[in-house]
């Protein structure tokens, strides 16, 4: 984890460490990535200030209106992903991308634990050059810093079509703290974030 702390303190690829640069109203953008059950990722970024939502779904396959049942198969090239949007006047990309990959692991292909599946591939679907620019940016980063002992396998895809998942997967880990997954996977994560990003926690009301 020290070596991932390090690392991050010193990757920037622009304007969140100039935040009096920031404009003060309201600009909102989406970022859409994949990084394992969709569940763990969307608990992570419902906590980091300046998101304003997080869905859960699927992205990056052909077919129309995937269920959960047939993303789950492995067959349909679609991703469990989440739908990010986030206010630039209190975060960017450089700290989502920060935020990404610091609680998945980027060089197990195609696994995240124990999800196994193209599903749970490690992914950043990018919707123009510059987050394709950013996300190339911090992956040049990491490398040279060699904060991991892997190479990572994140793929950076263009983004075409965001399915929203089934209504029950929403909120997922609020939902459901105590039960056996979100106490041993999703708890974990978590903590890491807190620890990590302490100081970019949304305030509790």
């Amino acid at each position: 984890m020290k070596k991932i702390i390090i690392a991050l303190a010193l990757i920037t690829t622009g304007a969140f460490a100039q935040k009096s640069d920031l404009k003060a109203s309201v600009n909102l953008d989406t970022i859409t990535l994949g990084g394992g059950c969709y569940w763990c990722v969307e608990a992570v970024y419902e906590q980091l200030d300046g998101v304003t939502s997080v869905v859960s779904g699927f992205s990056g396959g052909k077919t129309a209106n995937p269920t959960y049942e047939e993303v789950s198969s492995g067959k349909t090239g679609f991703a469990e992903a989440v739908q990010i949007t986030f206010d630039k006047s209190k975060t960017n990309l450089d700290e989502i991308f920060k935020v990404f990959f610091t609680v998945h692991d980027p060089t197990t292909l195609n696994r995240q634990g124990a999800d196994e599946g193209t599903q749970y591939r490690s992914v950043i679907f990018y919707k123009n050059e510059a987050q394709k620019l950013a996300a190339q940016t911090i992956i040049s980063a990491l490398k040279k810093g060699k904060v991991y002992d892997s190479p990572i396998v994140t793929t950076l895809e263009p983004f075409t079509k965001f399915y929203e998942a089934e209504k029950y997967h929403q909120n997922y880990f609020e939902k459901n703290k105590n039960q056996p997954y979100c106490q041993m996977v999703i708890q974990p994560k978590l903590d890491k974030f807190e620890k990590i990003f302490k100081d970019r926690l949304k305030k509790k009301e």
